[in-house]
């Protein structure tokens, strides 16, 4: 125990959910902890959770969770011994660690040497290929590369990818020269935002391969273990939303040849902790892609297969222990799979759609393990990650993990904003998942559902249900004769009304109280029978011309949200009376959502033409391209560069061309 320093106060240098699982094995562990938040951040779950927090002053990830003296200074207020950075932001950034230490803080992570070594992909790639492991080839991009020689030299299509960090940002398939110029340079400014490195290079891009990647952790001691191999190759824009372990693909020759390539990847540099070493795979044959020197946002599937929490090794780590198992120890028992729920929209390019999350309630229905970093009343901002949740759930069997991770996405209640979950439902159940053939062009080989199309008895029972909500609510909130029974008339009285829209469908209900306390409902002529069991306080059990239902109502203004055996539904309720006509801005070019604009490619006067680029905007860490829905002059233009945009904004106006 000579050389153990326990941990007593840890600070995590990030935010959301993985902020959130890190104190969760802190307080496991008897060690308090530290939150560090942006404005946008201030009423967060992680923050309150903490024992203590630090506001860093800024609204955006280059004046917060990118400063290093903002950080270290925030350590230093709230006495933490310990930092440890999660993923993304610095987690890879070997100046940032090396300062921690310098300021005489525990690091939670790999040596500065190894995160230089590993945390930057070129160099990885460079100690790869001179261990004898498969590399693709990479050229980076310097300010004297003749990119269009690069380019012909790697083969199209060619992968730009940042150096630094991961996730996706950074990351652009070219197929085409004329492109090429443009890419790199969006590449490098998302990479500058997201990691502070604007480093990037050239890769060739395998179409219809396989994401594996081995988790690796090592301890100070001279161990270096694998924790068996993780499959993401489902992914979109460059990220992985579904990952699963172990991968179905892989054989045990193959399993075994991948891990003791990632073993000979992590004792090149003599590597400590968490970190990931990912590989491309077709048919049998793989190739080294890159380490990436952290925790991933994926750990929760392999520590399901081996039994084992990976922040509880890393911090032990740190404190000097050894790891509490061997490789003999380790074993793949079941299997897991995760889901990514963001907060964005798979019916237009998956563009992120950030807002409030009026309801959140994870479901109940299975076990599964919810990783977030949001409660109802949260807000997803645009200024960061899209995701709001990770769902992960461990089976006896491959193919029920699969059912039963859609049916607890299908049963959780996520509501007042956008997101994939029913995408992600989708997915889960094509005859592809199942069968295990997840190649990287997946999405767009498969096109799963992008949306869940609620039938006409759906649409009525849900109906039905806000109907029975709000009368609910109306007697609750009643002054004066609250002790009559419902349904109670001293003359006869016309039938109320009530109108729902969802879509394009509408749906009229016309229903009278009985003195029973059924009710009379009439919808297109048909006429039913809905007798109430409890209704009122969101909740709604009822049964249908004898089907029993139970659904939850919440009303917010003229929108309802409800959700019902077969998930979430949102009805408009429509008003007694029109609402005011608004100005009409036809020709307008309105921001899909809140953002930054980075950079105008167009002016007023300009002709356009369908699907050129008219700006850029920055949202939730990417770029985002703006084209021309068709032909047309820009007739206005209401934003410049550098201007921050709310939702719905006016952008800039297109006339018909003369």
């Amino acid at each position: 125990m000579a050389d153990v320093t326990p941990i007593r106060r840890l600070m995590v240098a990030n935010r959301g959910e993985i902020a959130r699982r890190i104190f969760r094995t802190c307080r496991e562990m008897g060690i308090s902890t530290v939150a560090v938040y942006a404005d946008g951040d201030a009423q967060a779950p992680f923050v309150r959770e903490a024992d203590v927090a630090v506001a860093l002053d800024g609204r955006t990830a280059a004046v917060t969770y990118l400063d290093f003296p903002k950080l270290l200074e925030a350590a230093r207020r709230s006495g933490a011994d310990a930092v440890h950075p999660g993923y993304g932001f610095l987690s890879e950034n070997a100046e940032f660690a090396q300062a921690v230490i310098d300021a005489g803080l525990v690091w939670i992570g790999p040596s500065p040497e190894a995160i230089g070594k590993m945390g930057d992909k070129l160099s990885a790639k460079a100690l790869m290929k001179a261990a004898g492991v498969p590399t693709l080839e990479a050229i980076e991009v310097e300010p004297g590369t003749n990119l269009a020689n690069a380019a012909r030299e790697i083969g199209y299509p060619v992968l730009i990818k940042a150096s630094a960090g991961g996730g996706g940002r950074g990351m652009r398939v070219v197929e085409r020269e004329a492109d090429l110029a443009a890419a790199v340079e969006s590449a490098q400014r998302e990479a500058q935002g997201a990691f502070g490195d604007d480093t990037v290079f050239l890769e060739r891009w395998l179409e219809k391969a396989r994401h594996v990647e081995v988790q690796i952790i090592g301890d100070n001691h001279g161990a270096l273990v694998h924790c068996f191999e993780r499959e993401c190759s489902i992914q979109r824009r460059h990220q992985k939303i579904i990952e699963e372990a172990p991968s179905s693909a892989v054989s045990p020759e193959v399993r075994a040849a991948l891990c003791a390539a990632a073993l000979t990847a992590g004792r090149q540099v003599g590597y400590s902790s968490a970190g990931t070493v990912e590989f491309l795979l077709k048919d049998k044959e793989f190739w080294f892609l890159e380490v990436n020197a952290r925790l991933q946002v994926e750990h929760p599937v392999t520590e399901a297969i081996i039994g084992h929490d990976l922040v509880r090794e890393q911090i032990r780590v740190a404190e000097g222990e050894a790891l509490s198992f061997s490789q003999d120890d380790l074993s793949i028992t079941g299997h897991a799979i995760e889901a990514r729920l963001c907060a964005e929209d798979p019916q237009n390019d998956f563009l992120p759609s950030p807002g409030p999350v009026i309801v959140w309630k994870p479901s109940t229905k299975a076990p599964a393990r919810f990783d977030s970093g949001v409660e109802a009343g949260s807000e997803v901002s645009p200024d960061f990650d899209a995701m709001i949740a990770k769902v992960i759930v461990h089976a006896p069997t491959r193919r029920e993990a699969a059912a039963r991770l859609a049916r607890v996405l299908e049963t959780t209640e996520v509501q007042g904003l956008t997101t994939n979950r029913d995408f992600l439902v989708a997915t889960l159940r094509t005859r592809e998942f199942i069968a295990g053939d997840t190649t990287t062009d997946f999405i767009e080989r498969v096109a799963p559902a992008t949306r869940r199309t609620p039938s006409r008895d759906e649409l009525i029972q849900a109906a039905i249900a806000a109907m029975l909500e709000g009368q609910a609510r109306r007697r609750a909130e009643a002054r004066v004769l609250k002790t009559l029974p419902t349904g109670w008339r001293n003359s006869v009285m016309p039938l109320e009304e009530i109108t729902f829209t969802a879509g394009e469908e509408t749906i009229s209900l016309a229903y009278r109280a009985r003195r029973d306390g059924a009710f009379r409902v009439i919808e297109g002529g048909n006429e039913h029978l809905v007798q109430p069991y409890a209704c009122g306080a969101g909740l709604g059990d009822f049964a249908l011309d004898g089907l029993r239902l139970e659904y939850r109502a919440q009303p917010l203004e003229d929108r309802w949200f409800l959700h019902g055996p077969n998930g979430d539904l949102e009805l408009a309720e429509k008003p007694r009376f029109p609402p005011a006509q608004t100005d009409d801005v036809g020709g307008g070019l309105k921001a899909p959502m809140p953002g930054v604009i980075r950079s105008l490619a167009v002016r007023t006067g300009e002709a356009v033409v369908k699907g050129q680029l008219l700006l850029i905007l920055e949202a939730m860490k990417m770029e985002h391209r703006i084209l021309s829905p068709r032909d047309g002059v820009v007739s206005e233009t209401d934003v410049a560069a550098g201007d921050q945009v709310k939702n719905g904004q006016l952008l800039l106006k297109l006339a018909e061309s003369e």
